[in-house]
This record gives C-alpha cells, structure tokens and sequence, in this order.
C-alpha cells in the first residue's frame, strides 16, 4: 500500500513539476529572443531573413509542443500526447536542418552573441547543440513505454535548445560572461530536475544522470574543440559549400 500511495503521490507531483519545468522553458525562450523576434516591432532590430524566421517559428513550434505534451500528460490525455508525439518527431528533425543551415549562415555573416569567442570558435556552440539534442530526443523517443525515463529526456532535450535564448537575454552579466554563464545558467534547468528526482524518489533519476552528463559535457568540449586548428578547418571548409 505505502509503494503504491508513493506512486500516486509522484504521479501528482509530475503533473505539477514537468509543466512548470516546460513553461519556465517557454519564458526563458521568450526573454532571450524577444528583442529579435517575438517583440522585435518594439526594438527595430535588423531585418530577419527568410531562413530567420522559418527556424523561429519552428523553434517556437517545438517549445509550444513541449508545454502542450506536459500539459496533456498532466491531464490525463496520453492519447492526444501519443498522437502528437509523431509532429513533435518532425519538427525535433526540422530544429536539427534548420538549426544547421542557421549556424552556417551565422558563421557567414561573423555573428556572435556579446562575450562569446570568435565567431569561428562559438560555431561549435551551436554545433554541438544540433548534435547534442536529437541524441537526447531520440532516446526519449526509443523509452516512450517507460515514462519516468521518457518526460525526463525530453524535457532535458530541450536544454540544448534554450541555452541559446539564454546567451542572448540582455543582462549585463550575462553578455559579459559568455558562454561560462550562459552555460552555468542553462545547467539549473538539469540542477532542479535532480532537485526533483531527489525530493520525490530520494535519488536522482538515471534518465537524469545520463542526460545531464551529456549535456554538462557537450559544454566545455565544444569551447575545446571550438579552438582547435581542425575546428578552424571544417569551419573554413563548411564556408566554402
């Protein structure tokens, strides 16, 4: 009786948490591109070009589906969260062409969020992002029978993702301190999901672990590898496509 009260009672507590992690997602997204994007009218920025505002409203696309999914779940309507799950697969493998082609054009144009490398050396940020997210989807996807594991790989899947919006809130110590802070920020979405794991199971959740040692590690490896004379020369290479 007392496993199965501990069960009902987690199930609850996720109903409450994975939304809230979702939506806390969604505003971080809003703050970090509102400037550019979501408020530009307000700002003036540049115009976006055509491939800009495809992968905004993509990347919108998979955010809004996140906090729809948790919502679903939270509601009981795992068969509308099925259904959807199959356009959440089409956009998570969108968010990876699009993504790319964006990174290239940013290295193109020499762009960089303020406090970030050279532009050379940030192009493995995204890059690593690109790679880092479909691992993390794809395993979410392949544990969709075992929920536990299936809410937490696709909610961390989403880090990679946000990390972006947060290079780009305008924060002074947040432009200042590059990619150390954005990243370090980005790691507390993983920090209160184990939080979580250790408040309702009195451990951390494998599917927390593995995701969030992938996504810890992606971090200083691709400032490493971002300086590197063969990082320059697929840089270099990549251009000339």
């Amino acid at each position: 009786m007392a496993t199965a009260e501990r069960l009902a009672q987690s199930a609850r507590s996720d109903s409450v948490f994975f939304p809230a992690m979702a939506a806390a997602m969604a505003l971080t997204v809003f703050a970090g591109f509102s400037r550019t994007f979501y408020l530009r009218g307000m700002f003036a920025p540049p115009p976006l070009s055509t491939l800009m505002i495809v992968h905004g409203t993509v990347f919108t696309a998979w955010i809004a589906l996140l906090a729809t999914q948790t919502g679903l779940v939270a509601a009981n309507r795992r068969d509308l969260h099925m259904k959807l799950g199959i356009l959440g697969t089409a956009i998570a493998a969108l968010m990876v062409v699009l993504g790319t082609m964006l990174a290239i054009d940013a290295l193109r144009r020499g762009s960089a969020p303020a406090g970030a490398p050279s532009p050379i050396v940030f192009f493995a940020i995204p890059m690593f992002a690109i790679a880092t997210f479909p691992v993390l989807v794809g395993i979410g996807i392949a544990n969709r029978a075992r929920p536990a594991w299936h809410k937490r790989f696709m909610i961390l899947s989403s880090v990679a993702l946000v990390t972006a919006a947060i290079a780009r809130i305008p924060l002074g110590f947040i432009e200042s301190g590059g990619p150390p802070v954005f990243f370090a920020l980005a790691d507390l979405f993983i920090a209160a999901m184990a939080l979580y794991d250790w408040a309702t199971l009195r451990r951390v959740h494998p599917a927390t672990l593995w995701a969030g040692a992938i996504l810890i590690a992606a971090q200083p490896l691709c400032l490493i590898v971002g300086a590197t004379p063969a990082w320059h020369a697929f840089a270099t290479w990549t251009l000339s496509l």
